[in-house]
């Protein structure tokens, strides 16, 4: 399985917003443009994400704006505050960058920005990074994942090689969630409703229940941190999956802002890796 080339360091750029639109009753998208995307590229890969600068109230930033030095210079929690998102789409011939965010309310930093955000308003963002894309040499497909991973898997779809099998099983609140996914015929779309149930379960159940083709299979697998955990175990210990067929990991945790996510997120996957290889050693 092809591996990933390594990730460049991300550049700082200023997005315009274009428009926006509500595309499910927890969904808004926003197309950011101008001149400012000049010096983006994205395409690589299906899982490119930016990571957006929220500016802290008050704080005010050299001009012209250098993270580096912000760092170097300014208290911590003067920095700017940054919130990942997935590049939905990129189109470099009209300079449109896509970005998906799920709103939940009031709550958090870019959510609300989403809902409020105007033609004219601006933001300085970092990236792209990015390291997965569905490798032509497998014999099918496994794309898995929340709201959170809904963006990527749908630009994952449009890369597919053409008539390799796919199974996809994405989960969200409610059929009201539900988008209309352009996706190749050797593609199976399953659309779970989680309604009151815990994130992730119907996922995990739904991987497990699935019947698996023949063939070397290339997963992806990302979403809240709790049922991706699982869903690495099941892969990697119950399936035997080498990790080199998996892109696998997770987006957010619940009672977790990014922030605290971030954070702790180095300890978490190693707790994982360890768990892993003791019972891998035992199998």
């Amino acid at each position: 399985m092809a591996t990933p080339t390594e990730r460049r360091a991300p550049r700082l750029h200023v997005g315009t917003v274009l428009r926006t639109e509500q595309i499910t009753p927890h969904m808004i998208r926003v197309v950011l443009g101008g001149e400012g995307l000049a010096g983006f590229a994205a395409g690589e890969f299906t899982d490119h994400y930016v990571k957006l600068l929220f500016p802290q109230p008050g704080a005010v930033y050299p001009e012209p704006f250098d993270m580096a030095r912000i760092r170097e210079e300014m208290p911590r929690e003067q920095w700017p505050v940054t919130r990942t998102y997935t590049v939905r789409a990129w189109d470099p011939g009209t300079r449109e960058l896509t970005v998906d965010f799920v709103y939940h309310g009031e709550e958090g930093l870019a959510g609300p920005w989403a809902r409020g955000a105007k033609p004219g308003d601006r933001i300085r963002f970092l990236g792209p990074g990015g390291a997965y894309a569905p490798a032509a040499e497998a014999d099918w497909h496994l794309l898995v994942g929340d709201e959170s991973a809904l963006p990527a898997i749908a630009a994952s779809l449009g890369r597919l090689p053409g008539g390799a099998p796919a199974r996809v099983l994405l989960e969200v609140e409610g059929p009201e969630e539900e988008q209309d996914l352009k996706a190749p015929g050797g593609a199976e779309i399953v659309w779970l409703h989680r309604g009151a149930g815990r994130v992730g379960e119907a996922l995990v159940a739904a991987v497990r229940e699935l019947e698996f083709p023949a063939g070397r299979v290339h997963a992806f697998v990302h979403g809240e941190a709790g049922f991706v955990k699982e869903l690495r175990r099941f892969l990697r210990v119950d399936r035997g999956l080498p990790l080199e067929q998996l892109s696998i990991s997770g987006y957010w945790r619940l009672g977790r802002d990014e922030d605290g996510w971030q954070s702790g997120k180095r300890e978490w996957n190693q707790r994982i890796e360890e768990e892993e290889a003791r019972a891998l050693a035992s199998a």
